[in-house]
């Protein structure tokens, strides 16, 4: 066996998070559709979860505590979790991912800028003047997941150089999101609170610069920020985000001193894989101390709760949030300047500014289309960019409150424009030609 064949399930891969976000959103379209499905069925499980979901649950911890339903329990206790996911993606790619090169960065972030930027101005020019008009962040967001999903469903004719670029595109845009969510859906501020929280972050910043790796320390700590920044009027998911930039992004060992320890560490395992009896016990534990040993506490915290976000806590957050009861009046309010603005805002702003900004980046000079990636590409990604889902629902709580009239129109028009950019995006990127590797390869 070659040292490459030994390394190679030690490092990560793009494309191993590539299925990883695509079955988790495939698993998020199902929530979607049950819950959707649900609701409109005479079946009695439609008219029981409008009920659960508004049950009270009080958690106390020495007289301390927390009295919200089972809705906000999920929307600002799991969703933290999500952000916290979140701000480790941010992370990992501003720190040694496509965001850490000026030039290959340049691309993903010119785009999602415009994806951001014009569709929340086609939002209000629609919404100008109107009741709705605040709600401009909610066609803002692209839910990676999702667009993701479609995109596995391509197969061989999508080139590696697009997946990254969006989902490049998607971490910048959840960046964005943050960003409009803690300066522009933040009111009833308690100071008191929040300067508790912030001081509670500067002690983890602190503790990061001291050299403190173990998560045991820095998860309860972020409990702790959660709730103050809760009582601050912050939104508390905002915490998640703020918890993932303080974790130890590097690995504890120099450089040298890694290089000397791997190469022992496969030397050895080298050995044990050629030898008489070779032990599969042994060569699994080398593996995993290895891999162990060489990843960061963010990118184990990463890893341990990736597949619990994606498969349990968004899906959960979907399936309460999409369980909608959909009559004919509902139709007929996506007609309304909320749902318009919604809808065009996902299906033409996102297309067009993400290929607007992405055209003008390029013509200036300041970056290049990825290896194998051409402009209908380009667009294929824009309209897979209007699938906004989980954010764009996220917002809306945020804008418009929950239980109001606006709410299940909001709703409606981001699950129809959603289904429209991804239909729209599938079918463009589904006239691309096979890669002639992969022409070739099937014609044997």
């Amino acid at each position: 066996m070659a040292v490459s064949q030994i390394v190679r399930p030690l490092v990560r891969p793009f494309a191993e998070f590539f299925r990883r976000e695509a079955a988790g959103g495939i698993m998020l379209m199902a929530s979607a559709v049950l819950a959707l499905v649900l609701a409109n069925t005479n079946w009695g499980p439609a008219h029981f979860f409008p009920q659960l979901w508004d049950k009270h649950l009080t958690l106390t911890v020495n007289g301390v505590g927390l009295n919200l339903s089972l809705l906000h329990w999920i929307n600002d206790g799991l969703m933290s979790i999500f952000f916290l996911i979140v701000g480790l993606e941010i992370k990992r790619e501003l720190l040694e991912g496509e965001l850490s090169d000026r030039r290959q960065a340049t691309l993903p972030i010119a785009a999602a800028i415009g994806g951001m930027v014009v569709p929340a101005l086609v939002y209000f020019f629609v919404n100008r003047g109107g009741p709705a008009a605040n709600a401009w962040g909610i066609p803002m967001a692209t839910d990676i997941a999702f667009a993701l999903a479609v995109l596995q469903l391509l197969g061989p004719r999508v080139p590696l150089g697009l997946k990254i670029f969006l989902t490049a595109l998607a971490i910048v845009d959840d960046l964005g999101a943050v960003l409009v969510i803690a300066g522009y859906y933040t009111t009833n501020l308690h100071l008191n609170s929040l300067y508790l929280a912030l001081g509670v972050w500067m002690l983890l910043m602190n503790l990061n610069l001291l050299g403190v790796r173990s998560l045991v320390v820095y998860l309860p700590l972020g409990v702790l920020m959660w709730f103050f920044m809760h009582e601050s009027g912050v939104h508390a998911t905002l915490a998640g985000v703020l918890l993932a930039f303080t974790i130890p992004s590097r690995i504890g060992m120099a450089k040298p001193e890694l290089l000397l320890m791997l190469n022992s560490r496969l030397s050895m395992l080298q050995d044990e894989v050629h030898g008489a009896g070779a032990n599969p016990r042994i060569i699994s534990e080398e593996l995993e101390y290895l891999s162990d040993s060489i990843s960061s506490p963010a990118q184990k915290l990463e890893q341990r709760l990736h597949s619990v976000v994606a498969f349990v806590i968004i899906p959960l957050f979907a399936f309460a949030n999409t369980s909608l009861e959909i009559d004919a009046s509902v139709f007929r309010d996506l007609l309304t300047p909320l749902g318009l603005g919604i809808i065009l805002g996902l299906t033409v702003g996102k297309p067009l500014g993400i290929g607007a900004l992405s055209w003008l980046s390029i013509r200036l000079g300041w970056a290049s289309l990825p290896a194998g990636v051409t402009w209908r590409h380009i667009w294929g990604a824009g309209l897979l960019g209007g699938i906004g889902f989980t954010m764009s629902l996220f917002i809306t709580l945020l804008a418009l409150g929950e239980h109001t009239a606006g709410e299940p129109v909001a709703k409606l028009a981001i699950l129809t424009a959603s289904f429209i950019s991804g239909t729209l995006g599938f079918l463009l990127l589904r006239t691309m030609p096979l890669p002639e590797t992969v022409v070739v390869s099937g014609s044997n």
